[in-house]
């Protein structure tokens, strides 16, 4: 067991997010910052201040409103553009105002600043890697960007072992980089209004099984891929509805295929939802179609939320579901393996029993934000270490 005496030392962190919505990885860190403030064992506190952007007079993002709400300190960067050139500076002075002992940035844009502004030659800085989106060009290249930023960073944590080896060829040594799956908290109760409002916009006879996704309406999600299962889950099985919940670039297409394939009366694209609690208590089955994917939050969502789950094998979900033990897996780009998993579940209701409880236990005992917290801050002890 650490020792530190009878004063704790804190550890001062500035973590830098682009992010203008409470996304998975903008939860994981305020849960960890609010568990991190006053630790209940022997680890040090963690004094995190949240940074974002600000663009002009635009109103500030749901996140860093999300990150006041828990009454964290934060910090807005202002910025004109995507990638202000002024903004490394802004950063650089941020640094040198708040003096913290780690800087750690997530997503491309902020990796691309804080490798511009130097500090990096003086500054433990800490690199999150949540994985690549590449809805349009503009967007792959700045993925590229982190072929030069990256490599200079102290420590890359990143959410998936296929991400590590993307890492390394992307000239991060191996050494500084590991893997930390996110974490997850049970839901707040639900309210019974709530839960009958969300079930209200969906229009299927009431008993009927409702197979939920929650995500991003993007390509890597593989919607296009559910919509083609459904299809197929058809011709076994009329009686389910599938529920999409989220937004996206997609959904022009997504529509196309609900009509191509003469699912109207089975799919509900319900939109993008703050709250999502209603939707997995309403869901019988939680469907994850990903091409591609990190450490969903929508699967360890589902996981502490009793919810069995059919969901594709990539990223870092075969590291942390098993097949046949706390989901059912199947490969990724395949719906007629998607339909027969669903056609199963729906049909085999031990099964959803057992694949549900076995998660909720997995996830509670391996994922708890609690496992996460001590985690990092061990990351953080190490490399200040060094």
């Amino acid at each position: 067991m650490l020792d530190f005496g009878v004063i704790r030392p804190k550890i001062k962190v500035l973590s830098i997010m682009e992010a203008s919505f409470v996304t998975g990885p903008a939860k994981n860190l305020l849960e960890f910052a609010n568990r991190s403030a006053n630790s209940p064992d022997e680890l040090p506190d963690i004094e995190l201040v949240v940074a974002g952007y600000r663009r002009g007079a635009e109103p500030e993002s749901a996140f860093l409103g999300a990150a006041r709400a828990a009454n964290l300190p934060v910090e807005a960067i202002a910025e004109n553009g995507r990638f202000d050139r002024a903004v490394p500076a802004r950063i650089a002075e941020l640094v040198r105002t708040l003096d913290p002992q780690i800087v750690q940035t997530h997503n491309v844009k902020s990796h691309f600043f804080l490798r511009q502004s130097g500090l990096w030659r003086d500054r433990a800085w800490v690199a999150f890697h949540h994985g690549f989106t590449a809805e349009d060009l503009k967007m792959r290249l700045y993925n590229a960007t982190t072929r030069w930023s990256l490599p200079a960073a102290r420590h890359v944590v990143t959410v998936c072992q296929p991400f590590v080896q993307q890492l390394v060829r992307r000239g991060v040594r191996p050494e500084r980089i590991s893997v930390r799956h996110n974490s997850v908290k049970p839901f707040a109760p639900l309210e019974a209004d709530s839960l009958r409002a969300a079930r209200a916009e969906i229009p299927a006879a009431q008993g009927t099984p409702l197979i939920v996704t929650i995500g991003r309406l993007s390509s890597e999600k593989g919607h296009l891929d559910l919509m083609e299962a459904a299809a197929e889950l058809l011709r076994v099985n009329d009686r389910f509805h599938l529920v999409l919940v989220g937004e996206g670039i997609e959904r022009p297409r997504i529509e196309a295929a609900r009509r191509r394939l003469g699912l109207q009366n089975h799919v509900t694209l319900v939109g993008l939802r703050a709250d999502v609690r209603p939707y997995y208590a309403m869901a019988d089955i939680v469907a994850i179609p990903s091409r591609s994917e990190g450490s969903p939050n929508v699967l360890l969502e589902a996981m502490i939320s009793s919810r069995p789950i059919v969901a594709t094998r990539v990223g870092g979900i075969p590291e942390i579901a098993t097949h046949r033990e706390t989901a059912l897996l199947v490969d990724a780009r395949d719906p007629a393996a998607m339909a027969g998993e669903l056609a199963r579940l729906l049909g085999e209701e031990d099964l959803r029993v057992r694949l549900a409880a076995q998660a909720r236990r997995l996830a509670e005992e391996s994922y708890s934000p609690d496992a996460y917290r001590r985690g990092l801050i061990g990351l953080y002890l190490e490399i200040l270490a060094a």
